[in-house]
């Protein structure tokens, strides 16, 4: 049996426990928040009626003694939580971002590497369905090389709480889901970016609700982004709207289920080539799926001698580094090369 405890118990932490639990051998040994009360009503939620309840990272390792770590707290505190719980032993698998800088990043990968433990992050479109069939397509060449990838993320979530006072709320607590997610179907790695943000008149958020940015990636692939977190109506999927455009041919999705591609036949009549439909290739056994649980389970397994999840840090940081590129260049009104 392993021992796992977490820490942060706001919204969130409700999908964290509801994967832990399905896990079998892993117990939940301690639950903390800084608010005693929130922390100790999620462990009755969960019928943890055993579980060490804390108000901190320090009483929480020295009282539970976890294997594991589930991070869960605002980025703000995150490198002191990871650090502290590599430190005392812990595997740990945190909510994104990983840092909230990159140096802190590169200080928790240099940190997870000297004491030979995992520390994961959750990056859960990865294990959706759709890129993964996305994914196989683009690498079977059916559209070609891939030139261009263009996303569009608009919504109008009234979260309250701490997402609406940050900065750069947009690019820092949610941006990086689509660029890692642009990193996992380009299969390549960003050289650097151009980013504007602004803040509509008709906006509740403190800064940053709103950015467009184009990406240089390697091999000359643009990946080209507009976001909005304060666009009412006709809104696009959380996993956003993508087009995907190839030597050959092209692929778009919705963010829900339609995946569509199409390429040129080699005629052209009139203005334009014929095109064809692609068939999208289905699922390989192989493919890590099931969203956050998915990802909650390969990083137990991870502990247990499995495969090392691809989210983990020495390679998650890599996402990261493409948020503050865009906040330094949407900062400074530059372009910004990008670098971990």
């Amino acid at each position: 049996m392993q021992r796992a405890a977490l820490i942060g118990c706001g919204a969130m932490s409700r999908a964290w426990f509801e994967a832990a639990k399905t896990i079998d051998g892993l117990e939940i040994v301690g639950v903390a928040d800084i608010d005693h009360d929130r922390a100790a009503a999620r462990a009755a939620e969960f019928g943890l009626e055993q579980a060490v309840i804390a108000t901190s990272i320090e009483d929480l390792l020295a009282r539970a003694e976890p294997d594991m770590l589930f991070d869960v707290v605002v980025p703000g505190a995150r490198h002191h939580v990871v650090s502290s719980a590599l430190a005392a032993g812990c595997h740990v698998l945190s909510e994104k971002p990983m840092a909230d800088s990159l140096d802190q990043a590169r200080d928790l990968v240099a940190r997870a590497r000297a004491a030979d433990r995992l520390h994961v992050v959750i990056q859960n479109r990865r294990y959706l369905a759709a890129p993964r069939r996305i994914r196989r397509l683009i690498a079977s060449g059916a559209i070609g090389d891939v030139t261009s990838i263009h996303c569009d993320f608009f919504l109008g979530p009234h979260f309250g709480g701490f997402r609406e006072e940050m900065d750069h709320v947009l690019l820092l607590d949610m941006a990086i889901h689509t660029f890692d997610a642009a990193r996992f179907l380009a299969g390549a790695e960003p050289e650097g970016v151009y980013c504007r943000e602004w803040e509509p008149k008709n906006s509740w958020y403190k800064q940053g609700s709103s950015a467009a940015a184009i990406f240089e990636f390697g091999e000359g692939v643009i990946f080209n982004y507009r976001g909005s977190w304060c666009a009412n109506g006709l809104g696009t999927s959380w996993e956003s709207a993508w087009r995907i455009t190839g030597t050959k041919g092209s692929l778009v999705w919705d963010g829900h289920d339609d995946i569509r591609a199409e390429i040129a036949t080699g005629d052209i009549k009139g203005l334009f080539s014929e095109v064809a439909a692609v068939e999208i290739p289905p699922l390989d056994p192989s493919d890590r799926t099931g969203g956050h649980l998915g990802l909650v389970q390969d990083f137990v397994a991870a502990t247990r001698g499995g495969p090392v999840p691809e989210t983990v840090g020495s390679q998650n940081i890599r996402s990261l580094a493409m948020v503050f590129g865009a906040i330094e260049s949407a900062t400074t009104g530059r372009r910004v090369e990008i670098s971990i």
